[in-house]
């Protein structure tokens, strides 16, 4: 797979530090993406309905819900991708991330469905990502603000760092 330089500290907000810290720096983050998506799924394919459907706390996520939390977020961060890459400098919204997991029926879907449909969204990102032209790759924009730029590159990043963040706090607060 292609290789992406780790983006440096400008290029993305200095919140998101928390998940760019989770990622190494050698490049491989589209590979990163995949073996995530594959120990996530080999993980959650263990678990019974009850281990999907627990709350370690009030208003927290179930594991499903955080899965299909992790779907839309790389729809969402993907398609800034695509817009930041393509020189697309209109104002971009954001998103609220609780409202769009309270709505979106994670625990009455199967986990088979979640699975697949997580599947076909890694598989088009990173497909986005292996042909995006290498000078679209530190084009940037922001989304929500000027306060939230990022670059193309900054973007895969902090979606394969998210991702990690939610595996370590399904195994350390769900299992």
């Amino acid at each position: 797979m292609r290789r992406i330089p780790k983006p440096k500290a400008e290029e993305y907000p200095a919140y998101s530090h928390i998940y760019m810290d989770l990622m190494a720096d050698d490049g491989n983050v589209l590979e990163h993406l995949w073996n995530n998506f594959l120990a996530i799924k080999s993980l959650v394919q263990t678990l019974t309905k009850e281990q999907l459907l627990f709350r370690y706390a009030k208003d927290k996520w179930t594991i499903k819900e955080i899965l299909v939390h992790l779907i839309d977020d790389e729809r969402v961060y993907t398609y800034r991708a695509l817009r930041f890459a393509r020189h697309d400098f209109t104002p971009l919204p954001g998103f609220d991330q609780n409202h769009y997991t309270r709505y979106s029926a994670a625990n009455e879907r199967s986990l088979e469905s979640i699975l697949e449909e997580y599947e076909a969204v890694r598989k088009a990102t990173i497909s986005l990502y292996e042909h995006f032209p290498e000078a679209a790759l530190t084009r940037g924009g922001s989304a929500d603000g000027p306060e939230n730029y990022r670059t193309v590159r900054a973007l895969i990043y902090h979606l394969a760092g998210h991702e990690l963040r939610h595996l370590n706090i399904i195994k350390e607060k769900y299992l």
